[in-house]
């Protein structure tokens, strides 16, 4: 880890060993802990993942870094107005312009650039060999200061393979995380994390760009001189889409036609200073004011059964307080920050959360993996991450945005 983020280590606080695990929902770690695995941590906590459930989303919220250009590797650029990045990113070595966020220069150990997509295509032995190289790297490393590794395997695991073989996986660590222990005697703290959740059945595909083209959008890579023209960036098999308008004039439209289509949970898009939310069951507006407090407004229905408030206006500490172990998770603030803060350099027009074993992404992803589990949405299955320390008790529920100095201090 850069030795401006060390800190007090080994003098006024132990060392520390952070350790994130890709995609590993809390409900998984509670249940291996059951098992008697990772005996020597105290309970987990949630940490709860900002909307939409993504790993460069999550981890430049997680610890304060520059957010990333977009919500994949494939994301839509609003200044030259066309798709960027995609499977080019995972070609050759990973140069300056291949790293998403500057939390990426704090990491001492990551998977070799090609094993980001070759988990997906063969789990079992990337993840083996991902936890074996960050096994050896450390030992192998200074042991006078922090360390911090990110280990994607168990993300291709579970969407390709679920739940049971991840288990398998987690075992193995165990028996790693024990051998370090030994190794490096009570004077290293290690804390374990992921970045966010993710929901454990089978999912099927959502056509979002078939149903937008029968309703006569043009749905396109880029805005050159095409009318009606939207644009869906489709990568990684995700709970989650983000759509952009070519004219400001589409996005209420846009926004009514992908709500009919089943397996979208609801869309939100801003208008003017508040966010509108719309889905089958009614719709919303999200409300945030000079005194930095936020108001959930149900205007039919109510999606996301918040209507218990009332249109209370809360501040962001009260709503987490109340909110954070519900379905959706601390959903007023969180929705509301995913269109007004910078979570991505290039923030969508209309943000799509799907239902719980829905997903949006690219086909020929799709064709060979059949997908068992998958995140990005803002239901608490993907919303759910979690962490856990050798050394210290965690609260009971962290916001994703206020961990970092669990993390970092």
């Amino acid at each position: 880890m850069n030795s401006s983020y060390q800190g007090g280590a080994g003098t006024t606080r132990p060392r520390r060993l952070l350790l994130c695990l890709d995609g590993v929902p809390h409900k998984l770690i509670e249940s291996a802990k059951a098992r008697g695995l990772f005996d020597s941590f105290g309970s987990p906590t949630r940490l709860l993942s900002p909307f939409p459930t993504m790993t460069n989303v999550a981890l430049s919220a997680m610890f304060t870094a520059t957010p990333p250009a977009g919500y994949e590797s494939l994301y839509f650029d609003r200044n030259a107005k066309e798709q960027r990045g995609g499977i080019r990113k995972y070609l050759g070595r990973r140069t300056p312009d291949k790293i998403p966020s500057s939390y990426m220069d704090k990491l001492d150990y990551q998977e070799p650039l090609m094993f980001e997509f070759l988990i997906y295509v063969a789990p079992e032995k990337v993840w083996r060999t991902d936890m074996r190289k960050f096994h050896e790297r450390f030992r192998a490393a200074p042991q006078t200061r922090d360390y911090f590794a990110f280990l994607k395997g168990t993300d291709g695991l579970l969407h390709a393979q679920g739940p049971a073989r991840l288990n398998i996986a987690l075992e193995s660590l165990d028996k790693i995380l024990i051998e370090i222990q030994k190794f490096c005697g009570n004077e290293t703290e290690i804390v374990l994390f992921s970045d966010h959740g993710m929901n454990l059945e089978d999912n099927q595909k959502v056509d979002l760009v078939g149903h937008l083209r029968r309703r006569n959008f043009k749905v396109t890579s880029n805005f050159n001189n095409v009318r009606r023209a939207v644009s869906i960036p489709a990568f990684g098999l995700c709970s989650y889409a983000a759509a952009y308008c070519a004219d400001e004039d589409l996005i209420g439209e846009a926004a009514d036609v992908m709500v009919e289509k089943e397996g979208v949970d609801f869309v939100v898009y801003k208008d003017g200073d508040q966010v509108v939310l719309k889905s089958q069951r009614g719709d919303a507006v999200i409300a945030h004011d000079a005194n930095d407090r936020y108001r959930y407004v149900p205007m039919s229905g109510d999606p996301l059964e918040l209507k218990c408030f009332g249109a209370a206006s809360l501040s962001a500490s009260e709503w987490f307080g109340k909110t954070n172990a519900h379905r959706y998770p601390n959903a007023a603030v969180n929705i509301y920050k995913s269109l007004f803060s910078p979570r991505v350099h290039h923030t969508a027009d209309i943000l799509i959360s799907l239902h719980d074993g829905y997903y949006f992404g690219w086909s020929p992803f799709g064709k060979f993996v059949r997908l068992r589990a998958t995140h990005g949405n803002a239901l608490a299955s993907s919303s759910n991450a979690f962490m856990m320390s050798t050394h210290r008790e965690i609260p009971p529920c962290v916001n994703g945005d206020d961990a970092k100095p669990w993390l970092m201090s």
